[in-house]
Order: C-alpha cells, then structure tokens, then sequence
C-alpha cells in the first residue's frame, strides 16, 4: 500500500514539474511573440505609411498635372485683346537717291539707333558718314571766292548773316578796290560801306574788315598769320572764322561749325551740344584731325544742297539709312528732288570761279551780282 501510494506521488510530482515545463514554455513562448508582435506591428506601420505617401505623391501629381492642363486649356480659351498695331518705323527706302544725278544710291541698310549706342559705334557711324558724303562731294571746297589769305579772311568775315553766294558778289568790287591789307585799312568807311551794303550789316562789317586790314598792318607786317592765337585776336574774327582760314589757306586742319554743321551733327546725334565751342570739341573725338577740315566741308554742302533746315529732302538722302533722324523732311523721292539746291539741283552754286574739279563734276558758277 505504501509502495503504491509512493508511487501515485511519484506520478503526480512528474505530471506537476511536467506542467511546470509546459506553463514555463508557453510563458516563454508568449514572452517571445509579445516581443515579436511589436516590431511586426511597426514595420507594418512604416510600410502602409510608405504606401499613403505614395499614393499622396501620386495624387499630387495628377492634380499638378489637371491644374497645368487647366491653366493650358485657359490659355486657349481665353480671347485675345486687341492691340493697337504697331507703328513702322522709318526706313530709307532702297533707292533713296537713285533718282538724283551724282548722288549714289541709298544703301539698303536699316537706320541705326542711337539710343544706348555705344562710344565705339557712335564713332564708326560718324566716320562711315563722312566716307559716304566724300563720294557724293568728291569737289567739295570752300564756297568762297579767294586768291590769298587776305581775301579768304574779309571775305568769311563777310558772310555772317549772308550767303556765301552775295559774299562772292560784293567782293570783286572790293579787292578791285582795296587789294592789300593797307589800302583796306586807309580806306573811308563810307565808301566801304557803299560797296558791302548788299551782304547787310554793312556798317558793323566795314568796321571789322577795316579794323582788321589795320591789324594785319600794324601787327603782323600786313600778312595774315597761320596761328589760331594770332588769328581770334582780329577784329570780327572768331574761332569759326579762323579754322576756315587756318584749313583752307594754310592748309591746317580745323572744324568751321557754322549754322549748317550745328544742325546736321546734332540731327545725327554725334553730339547734344549746343554751343559751337563744345560741338567742334565733341565731333573733333570722332575724326582723326586730319581729317576736320574735308569734314567741314562735307558736312557744310550736305546741308546746303540736300539736309535743309526746315524742310530736309530726306527722300534724295544718300546717308538716309545712316540717320537717326530720316523721316524728318520729305521721303517720297520725286517730292525730295525738287528740294534739292545748287548742283544737286541742276542749279548754279555759289562761287563766280569754283575749282575746276566742281566744274569737271558738273557744278555751274554763280552769276556776277545783278546779272540774269
């Protein structure tokens, strides 16, 4: 009975300690998936997070993609405005002086912009008008009648206020007269007068050539001197006066800004300067001073026979495509040809005896005063 009994506890003890093992492993194993379950649980979360965002991307996308193909279709669908068109420009016209005996053809080249232009191109374009007028004036020269300095500087001195053209009249008389600095310097002013009341201003102008003959006299030996110091410092003589003197009598440079340099140079827009001083000195930058004194001459003759004052015969313009200001005067060609003066006109010029090249070119003379 005990061996049975002991052995009924010995039975019971193993199923107790094999219960134990159990319950210890399924404590274990519960212990182990509780630790598992959580990285499951967050790497699953990772991935449907993953998963939303791509979706969202997506979405995002497409909307990106509708707004795009919306704001497209806008657009298009929108109706223009109507705008007022846009004006033309004023381009010479490509033959603008074929029409024009002696005058080359315009070239077919759009008017350059002066606006923002830069100091290079602003001196390329001056120098490229200059080459273009000395081919349309190849016999420019001084529009003075003169046989030595002394007559050059009376009669500059005589066309303020007048043209070269009545100058040239009035001074055979006066040189037939009064040949050398010392006879006009003893002359008698009335009978001066008499003879240079054609040109206006008769009084103010006997008493400047008579002023200057008595400088010429007392001064330099009765000869006109070939310095600019010497020059500014006669009577009625200016800086104007004296680089006429000083290029075309002493053969050294000088820029003459009269009337008609003024205007051309400014409508250019080689420089905005109004005072003569200050336009010689800009428009002296552009050129090498050799060149001034045919420059002068060029400019001077354009703007006699075809860039007028008031009305400019932009139509005949050879330098048309060069100009900022074309469209200023007369564009029609037939129109602009009748605005043409002197030669370029078929008209005499303005001296009694101009250089045989102006005559070679087909230049007339001018009549003696009172005649036709």
């Amino acid at each position: 009975m005990k061996k049975s009994s002991a052995s009924k506890e010995t039975a019971a003890s193993r199923k107790a300690a094999a219960g134990k093992k159990t319950a210890a492993k399924e404590a274990e194993g519960k212990k182990a998936e509780g630790k598992k379950t959580p990285a499951k649980k967050t790497l699953a979360k990772k991935t449907a997070a993953a998963k939303t965002a791509a979706k969202k991307a997506a979405a995002g996308k497409s909307v990106a993609k509708e707004t795009v193909a919306g704001r497209t279709v806008a657009k298009k669908a929108a109706p223009l405005k109507r705008q007022a068109p846009a004006k033309k420009p004023a381009v010479a016209p490509k033959k603008a002086a074929a029409a024009v005996k002696g005058v080359a053809p315009a070239k077919t080249v759009a008017p350059t912009s002066p606006r923002g232009e830069s100091r290079t191109a602003l001196v390329r374009r001056a120098r490229r008008i200059d080459r273009e007028l000395a081919e349309v004036y190849p016999y420019a020269h001084p529009e003075l009648d003169f046989e030595n300095p002394f007559q050059l500087v009376v009669a500059t001195v005589l066309s303020a206020q007048t043209t070269d053209l009545r100058v040239n009249q009035t001074t055979p008389a006066l040189f037939a007269k009064y040949p050398t600095p010392e006879d006009l310097a003893a002359a008698v002013p009335e009978e001066v007068e008499e003879i240079l009341r054609p040109t206006g201003f008769f009084r103010a102008k006997t008493r400047s050539v008579i002023g200057l003959s008595k400088a010429l006299t007392e001064d330099f030996g009765g000869e006109v001197p070939g310095r600019l110091e010497d020059l500014v410092k006669l009577p009625g003589v200016g800086r104007k006066t004296a680089f006429v003197v000083l290029g075309n009598a002493f053969g050294r440079p000088g820029i003459t800004v009269d009337t008609h340099f003024q205007r051309l140079v400014r409508r250019w827009r080689w420089t905005e300067e109004t005072d003569p001083d200050k336009i010689e000195a800009a428009v002296g930058a552009l050129f090498p001073k050799s060149d001034w004194t045919d420059l002068s001459h060029h400019v001077i003759w354009h703007g006699r026979r075809i860039c007028h004052a008031r009305k400019p015969a932009c139509g005949a313009c050879p330098i048309a495509p060069l100009c900022p200001a074309y469209g200023e005067g007369e564009t029609d060609p037939e129109k602009a040809k009748k605005l043409l003066k002197y030669e370029k006109g078929g008209f005499p010029g303005q001296r009694l005896k101009p250089p045989r090249a102006y005559l070679d070119a087909g230049g007339k003379p001018a009549l003696p005063l009172g005649a036709g």
